[in-house]
């Protein structure tokens, strides 16, 4: 974990873990890695591999729905509230697929927390050329 500061880093990192070795469909999330994050923001990357395809070779929507998910959330944590709160609606964009060994960077930020609720935003984009595989809206629940 690079360029996060103070508790930011510690929390990330603490959160990444917890979700990790919770099982199930989040253990794909293993070898996503934490650029950065802080004040409402976070900065994600990893590389596709096979086990995160669909059965036409490219990255799978639902894992890209679990990504826009949890880094997002992540991001939240990192706002002053510091919650992850429950989710009451996703709406993602897929624009391009992106392929195995591909490295891929997930950036995403919190546009408003209000009293009891939260909305963010999310690219999901090759690191690479920069074009957007997918964009994505989150809106959670935090009273």
């Amino acid at each position: 974990m690079a360029s996060t500061k103070g508790i930011a880093a510690g929390l990330v990192k603490n959160i990444m873990k917890y979700i990790v070795e919770g099982g199930g469909f989040d253990r794909l999330l293993e070898k996503v890695s934490i650029v950065s994050a802080g004040e409402g923001r976070c900065l994600a990357e990893m590389v596709v591999e096979d086990k995160h395809l669909n059965r036409g070779g490219s990255m799978h929507g639902g894992f890209t729905a679990l990504l826009v998910d949890t880094i997002t959330t992540v991001a939240l944590m990192t706002d002053g509230k510091g919650v992850p709160g429950v989710s009451v609606n996703m709406n993602i964009n897929y624009l391009k697929p992106a392929f195995p060994g591909e490295e891929i960077l997930i950036d995403a930020k919190t546009k408003r927390v209000g009293k009891t609720m939260a909305f963010l935003d999310v690219d999901v984009k090759k690191k690479v050329s920069g074009d957007l595989i997918a964009t994505g809206s989150h809106v959670k629940f935090i009273g």
